[in-house]
């Protein structure tokens, strides 16, 4: 960091007002004096995010400089800022910093493989974000603190809205990251998923840099020490069956896979809570008591209980919650090499089958076109379900070239023998509106037969648009739905939309231009 807003920046967090590293009960306190949340009658503490209930991915830049410019893969995604633009962001944001009568800051680390840890500093001017990084990154024991030295610095001001046409912004939110600087500036939205995921994107162009592959997952470990990640975009399950109560979690969305096998790269985990219920995810549900964080949840104003199912203010209801606070979970934060791997997709047209084995070109090509749907009502504009494509699961957080990640992806699964299964998550029997959503007792059958091998020598079938091996049987599930072309009544139908979706595959791929033929031919073998 340059010499004068290094020093400049210290000044500012070495005043009386400024509170370092406070515990839960302290921040929660915090908040609830200064009017930024309420306690619900679970004991989370409930907030609103404003305007902004999600991610910005439109507002989001990465500083180009000496050490970017030829490092990053610059486009639609990693949008482009200048040294010149960012320092004067910088400016603002250091002179909006001096105005708080009030700062909180956290101490902590992301990556729990001490090999790989970074050290973080997180700085807020709300008390209730400061307590989102705080469950969310890896909490310092008082030794760790004593030695405490960030390399990555999180600046969350969401009081501070900019002139796009001032600023060399979009608009009057903005999420810089300098890799130079070693500083994520984030103003104008409330949306705190915004601190996590920025630092997500900081350690998706570290660590490969280290030889470890970082990736958009959730993971979990066996009794026997099995280890299972779970690939997947928002809404496709992947932390509901991640958090299994046979199981011992490892983490919910962030990790890194190194020669010494897989390890979180947080300390808490971030779950959707729109209809949420006890029954299908108990651990989740449990989790939400004192500590956490509730996002945007409709909170009733005489009982203060959630209606989970209230979704006025956003789908995209939420919640942080330490790791703590998961009853099965492992405490090292790591496990061994993966013998599973499950690709997640939620599949609005009906035609994916709930479940199929990938060989070596499909995990490629599958990995590479991350598929899932946008659904009718989620977006303006959106009328019908939509397929979208996000590379490696998690596109809007890599800054290098997706074939970086999944080179590396395929390298790991050769050398340690895993076996990688794209699971549909979605619709069966007709698309979105028509056919229903595959039940979550079928999918957690699927994931457990999975798991504990059931799958490795069953019949299968090779699906004759996407060229899948689909299991003809799975313990727990009805053996008609496997093939979902059975579970539509009109047969005609189903093959006009498995090929709509087949084409989509296609026209995405063409961006992969440098691929091979071998990986190419991965994809569905029918053309239109």
């Amino acid at each position: 960091m340059r010499e004068a807003f290094a020093a400049r920046l210290e000044s500012i967090l070495g005043r009386d007002s400024t509170m370092k590293n406070l515990t839960a009960p302290r921040l929660v306190e915090q908040a609830v004096l200064r009017g930024e949340g309420q306690l619900s009658a679970t004991g989370a503490l409930s907030v609103e995010t404003g305007k902004y209930t999600g991610r910005s991915p439109k507002d989001k830049f990465i500083v180009k400089d000496e050490l970017t410019s030829g490092t990053v893969e610059w486009g639609s995604v990693n949008v482009p800022m200048s040294e010149e633009v960012f320092y004067q962001l910088f400016e603002r944001v250091l002179a909006y910093l001096e105005e708080r009568d009030r700062l909180f800051v956290f101490q902590g680390f992301v990556g729990s493989d001490p090999a790989y840890r970074m050290p973080v500093q997180v700085v807020n001017e709300f008390a209730w974000q400061n307590l989102f990084a705080r469950q969310l990154f890896i909490r310092p024991s008082q030794d760790e603190l004593k030695g405490h030295r960030p390399e990555f610095t999180v600046i969350a001001v969401p009081g501070l809205k900019v002139d796009p046409r001032e600023a060399g912004t979009n608009s009057e939110a903005f999420i810089v990251v300098s890799f130079t600087e070693k500083v994520v500036l984030i103003g104008g939205t409330g949306y705190a998923g915004e601190m996590k995921k920025s630092i997500f994107s900081v350690m998706n162009y570290l660590l490969p840099q280290k030889g470890v592959l970082s990736m958009h997952c959730s993971a979990n470990m066996g009794p026997n020490g099995d280890t299972a990640l779970f690939f997947g975009l928002s809404g496709t399950g992947k932390t509901t069956l991640s958090t299994d109560p046979g199981r011992l979690l490892i983490g919910d969305d962030e990790h890194g896979w190194s020669d010494n096998g897989i390890f979180n790269l947080e300390g808490g985990c971030y779950a959707k809570c729109i209809n949420l219920s006890q029954e299908n995810e108990p651990q989740i549900w449990d989790a939400i008591r004192f500590g956490a964080v509730m996002e945007n949840v409709v909170i009733d104003p005489e009982t203060r209980i959630p209606d989970y199912n209230d979704g006025s203010r956003t789908e995209n209801t939420r919640v942080a919650y330490p790791l703590e606070h998961i009853s099965g979970r492992e405490l090292s934060s790591r496990g061994g090499h993966p013998k599973a791997i499950v690709f997640l997709t939620a599949d609005a047209f009906g035609v994916l089958p709930p479940v199929s084995i990938l060989n070596d070109q499909q995990i490629m090509y599958h990995f590479l076109s991350g598929y899932t749907s946008k659904l009718a009502g989620t977006e303006r504009g959106i009328q019908e379900p939509e397929a979208t494509f996000s590379a490696c699961f998690g596109e809007p957080f890599l800054p290098l070239h997706p074939e970086t990640y999944a080179a590396m992806l395929k390298d790991l699964v050769n050398r340690h023998g895993a076996t990688v299964y794209l699971v549909n998550t979605g619709w069966s029997g007709g698309p979105y509106g028509v056919g229903k959503r595959i039940s979550l007792p079928y999918t957690r059958a699927i994931i457990k037969a999975v798991l504990d091998g059931s799958l490795a020598d069953v019949d299968c079938f090779i699906d004759p648009v996407f060229g899948l091996r689909v299991p003809k049987s799975c313990p727990g599930v009805p053996p008609e739905i496997l093939d979902p072309r059975n579970t539509w009544e009109d047969k005609n139908a189903y093959d006009q939309k498995a090929r709509e979706l087949a084409a989509a595959f296609h026209k995405n791929f063409d961006r992969y231009s440098s691929v091979s033929d071998e990986v190419k031919a991965g994809g569905p073998p029918v053309q239109s």
